[in-house]
Formats: C-alpha cells, structure tokens, sequence
C-alpha cells in the first residue's frame, strides 16, 4: 500500500512538471474533454432539475390514488373516439365507494370554472371544485387556517367554501378572509378555511381554486361538469389488483357486455411519469452521443500529444530506465500525465456548465449533485487513462541504450 502511494504521489509529480513545461499545448490539448464533459454534465443537470420540479409537482395527485374519469390523461386513439363517452355520475361514485374492497376511501370531485368576487375585487376563470368530505383524507395539501369541509356541510349542501392561497392573496391581501362572504357566478358562499400554496402543476396554478360541497355546485351551477372519482388503494402494492377492480365495478355499473370497450378511463400518476421518462430519455441520448463525440476527439487529441511527448522526452526515459526505472514506473508516468490533463479538462468542463447551468436556472430549473460532477471528472481521467494506454506502453518498450542515444 505504501509503495503504492509513493509511485501515485511520484506520478503525479512527474505530470504537474510536465504540464508546468507545456501549459498552454496541454490546455488546447483538453479543449476536446472540456466540451465533452460540459454538454454531457448540462444535460444531466438539466433533466436532473425537470425530474425534481415535475415529481415536486405531480405530488399533488397522490402516488397511491387511481383517478376514474371520462379521458384518459394519455390519448392512445383520436380524441373523437373519447367525447361521446358518458360523464361519470355521483351515482357510480356511490357504487364505488360501496364495492371497493381494496380502496381505503373513495372520495368525489366536480370540477368547472367560474368568476370569484369580493367586494369590488374579482377573479376570472377560478376553478371551482365541488366535493364530498372525504376528499381531504385524498389531498395533498390541507388548511392552512380555518377549516375543511364537514360531513354536515356536504350533507346539507351549505353555501361553505375553502379557498386557495392564491384567490386569499388576490381577493383579501392582508385581511383574515375566513367568515367573508365571496360571490361565485352571484351565489355567495361564506370562507370557513385558506389552503396552504401548492405552487404550479405545468403552468398552471394549483392555488387558483375555491372548494365546495359537491351538492351546492350542482345545485348552482348544473350538473354536467367534469367529475372525477379518486381512490386510494390500501396498500401501495395493491395498485394494478384495485385497478382491475374499479374496472369491472364500473363496466358492471354500466351494464358493459365482455365485447364492449370501457367507455371510461382510470388515471394515475405514474402514466405521466411514464411519458416524461420517455421525452427526457431522449433529450439524455442526444446529450451522451454529442458528449461522447467529444470525447472521443478529445481523447484522439490527448493521445497524439502524449505521443509527441513521449518522442520529446525520449533520453528522460532512457535515464530513468538506466538507473532503475521498470516498464511500470514508465507506464505508470504516463497515464499518470494523460489522466491528470483530462482531469483539468474535466474541473473546467463542470465550472463552465455549473455556470451555463446557473444562466439556464432562470428559464428552466436545473439540478447538479455532488454526483454529477464527480461522475464529469471521474469520466474524463477514465479517458485521459484509455487513450494514454498507447503512448505509455511504447515508451516503456523503449530500450536504454536507444533512447539515451536519442537526438
């Protein structure tokens, strides 16, 4: 282990001597390694930055609930196949709710849009969402004062809203809204609670919303809106067999026969997962093969220089094997040199794309791991150590004698 150490710290000696000698030809040397290792690191930086922003915000479905609904969230056939389907009805909800064994809740949405005033204040285009009162054991977000609503709400269908802390901001500022009576399309609903920020969910604003029993929305506003049906499976492990569940339970509450299609559709967040994979898979393939193109002309470069240095060095060599040096000290020397040159290459490349990264933050979120730039400079000395194997063998081939006569 020690004389392990000592050829290391030796190796390394020898290469900052001879980068010292050339610094500028090992710097240009590199310029193929820097480009390499930069795009590559970007690439992962930013799709690393887009896998946390969009699992941060597709957290607001639930990894655990199924989503029984008219569409489907990812379109396999033409739209037109799907909008003659039947809205899903309070009643299947109702059936659900009693047949679902291996749900833990089942809880209703009904979804629309409306205006939203106080006093002189307005918003426009407000989601309004009608549920029963179960539907906070599926939320991901829970008052942040006031209160949900009731089993008794719901039952009575009372003119009771919880709004979101973006309609809170916009609508009251700095006063307490909870109590305030607001105007939804002109039917007032007094606030008995303020959602805690949610954030964005694809650019839109999940903040942006009023809740109300599900009853007093279709009793003001009509029954054909989009309603959903969420389900939260017991356990984690139980999410195909609750699917395939809630399918026959629907298929039977519609009277389907075994030759008929389902004319609805069960979503979960994972069939968004699934397509996001499938587009950043290619943006991380685009990102390797360009950054491997680089890096391979960038190893070209580093090998036909360490061949012109192992010509220049040629009576070095023939001393130290004259007083001792074995193939592997020579060997050793040289791909010692090699690496530490696209190591440098690699520590310039991550600086230069841990700065693009930061410009590139403004516009799209980006994320770079201790990882990251470990894996970028780790990736160039393998490189500087793969093309360094060739010139390092031959001039550990050199003979003594022939290379001390060397001018």
């Amino acid at each position: 282990m020690r004389m392990l150490f000592r050829h290391i710290v030796e190796g390394l000696f020898i290469a900052a001597r001879a980068l010292k000698a050339n610094p500028v030809r090992s710097v240009l040397t590199t310029l193929g390694i820097i480009i390499g290792v930069m795009t590559v690191i970007l690439m992962i930086t930013i799709v690393q930055g887009l896998n946390e922003s969009i699992k941060g915000q597709l957290s607001f479905l639930g990894s655990g609930l199924l989503f029984v609904q008219k569409l489907p969230w990812v379109a396999t056939d033409d739209y037109f196949l799907y909008r003659n389907r039947p809205e899903v009805t309070y009643e299947e909800y109702r059936t659900v709710q009693n047949q679902a064994t291996l749900a833990s809740t089942a809880a209703i949405s009904i979804t629309t849009n409306k205006s939203v005033k106080y006093l002189e204040k307005s918003l426009s285009r407000v989601s309004i969402e009608g549920v029963s009162a179960n539907y906070i054991d599926v939320m991901t977000t829970y008052p942040n004062y006031g209160r949900f609503l009731s089993e008794v709400d719901v039952a009575r269908n009372r003119q009771v809203a919880v709004i979101g802390s973006k309609v809170a901001n916009e609508l009251f500022e700095r006063r307490n809204p909870i109590g305030q009576r607001i105007s939804i399309s002109g039917r007032k609903f007094r606030i008995i609670g303020v959602l805690e920020e949610q954030g964005n969910f694809l650019g839109h604003s999940l903040d942006n919303v009023v809740i109300i029993p599900f009853g007093a929305l279709t009793k003001n506003f009509g029954k054909h809106h989009w309603v959903t049906i969420m389900v939260e499976a017991k356990y984690p492990d139980q999410m195909d067999d609750l699917e395939y569940q809630l399918t026959g339970i629907m298929r039977r509450a519609r009277g389907l026969r075994a030759d008929e299609k389902d004319d609805f559709a069960i979503n979960q967040q994972s069939m968004l997962m699934k397509i996001y994979n499938q587009l950043t898979s290619g943006v991380y393939t685009v990102g390797i093969v360009i950054g491997g193109i680089s890096l391979i002309v960038g190893g070209i470069g580093i090998m036909n220089i360490m061949l012109v240095s192992v010509t220049e060095r040629t009576r070095e060599i023939g001393i130290r094997k004259a007083i001792g040096a074995k193939r592997i000290n020579i060997v050793w020397q040289f791909l010692v040199e090699s690496a530490v040159i696209c190591s440098i290459g690699g520590f310039i490349g991550v600086g230069l794309a841990f700065i693009i990264a930061k410009v590139i933050d403004q516009y799209l979120p980006t994320s770079m791991p201790v990882w990251v730039a470990l894996l970028g400079v780790g990736f160039a000395a393998s490189v500087g150590i793969f093309f360094g194997l060739w010139p390092a063998a031959k001039a550990a081939k050199m003979k003594p004698v022939e290379a001390l006569g060397y001018e």
